[in-house]
């Protein structure tokens, strides 16, 4: 008799693993502020703050959350300082049992724009599946899907412009995952550009991975390939380096300097360019992120 199978990720969490050991906490873009709050009615409140070291324009996000974890209900509400309105309403497990549905509204004072997604998920052992419905845009509805069974993942996703009555995207994965290794490979844009993503956890103070792009549609159709590694020092800290064909060395280090309180740190080297300018010139990059938690 076969083990029961767990839920697989969502589509766009495929090759997770590796994106987020290749994309996260690498803060080198400016410098950034975090705070998060709670009340004991189960409210949050997150505000987010960012000045970008080339620009040196400064943006801000506040958002606040509620949840019934009783209800499965949960509302969010977010503004920016670009006037930008985000309200997301979610609902689940109340219909049926791994049934998710969520509306999101977008509407940006400023440029006038709007956008209203309607949007269900679907969960159960071996199956991922959810829909999103761009009013808007279109309309254009999305389905995606992901299957798993001992490990093997294999997922599909596929875009109708309902206005154009045809199908405008499609895309299709397949990979393997294990506790200590994943393997994803991505046929993405109507199958013209390929991904392929892998990580490992070497020991449970050592991560690496790596990933490999190839676009067809690109001016010079080359292979981008980017590997990158995650060592942790101690309980409370742990640094993280990736380079690139490009040349491009980045380098980050997270600490956590006391409970809730974290700070993290990243610079950015053009190898190929390393008599230019220094830190704060445009071939190197360096920048820091502060967060608060309570």
């Amino acid at each position: 008799m076969s083990l029961p199978q767990p839920v697989p990720p969502s589509w766009k969490d495929l090759g997770k693993s590796s994106n987020d050991l290749l994309g996260k906490d690498y803060h080198f873009n400016g410098t950034s502020l975090e705070v998060k709050t709670s009340t004991p009615s189960n409210v949050t409140f997150k505000v987010e703050g960012n000045r970008d070291s080339k620009s040196s324009h400064v943006t801000g996000n506040l958002e606040g959350k509620y949840s019934d974890k009783g209800h499965g209900l949960t509302i969010t509400q977010a503004w920016t300082t670009h006037n930008a309105l985000r309200t997301q309403i979610e609902l689940e497990n109340q219909i049926a049992k791994g049934l998710k549905l969520e509306t999101t509204t977008n509407f940006h004072l400023e440029k006038n724009t709007k956008s209203v997604l309607l949007g269900a998920a679907y969960k159960q052992p071996g199956l991922h599946s959810r829909a999103v419905l761009d009013v808007f845009k279109g309309p254009t509805f999305t389905a995606d899907a992901v299957v798993g069974r001992d490990g093997f993942l294999f997922g599909a996703e596929a875009s109708y412009n309902v206005t154009e009555g045809r199908v405008s995207k499609y895309s299709a994965a397949g990979g393997f995952s294990a506790p200590e290794y994943a393997v994803t490979l991505h046929c993405l844009s109507n199958f013209s550009t390929f991904a392929a993503s892998y990580y490992h956890r070497v020991s449970p103070d050592v991560e690496a991975g790596a990933k490999a792009v190839y676009d067809t549609n690109a001016t010079s159709p080359s292979v981008a390939l980017e590997v990158g590694t995650k060592a942790y020092l101690d309980s409370a800290a742990f640094i993280k380096a990736k380079i690139n064909n490009a040349g491009i060395l980045a380098v980050g280090y997270t600490q956590a300097l006391r409970p809730g309180v974290k700070a993290s740190f990243g610079l950015a080297l053009d190898t190929q360019r390393l008599n230019d300018a220094g830190p704060s010139g445009p071939a190197h990059k360096v920048g820091a992120q502060f967060v608060f938690e309570a």
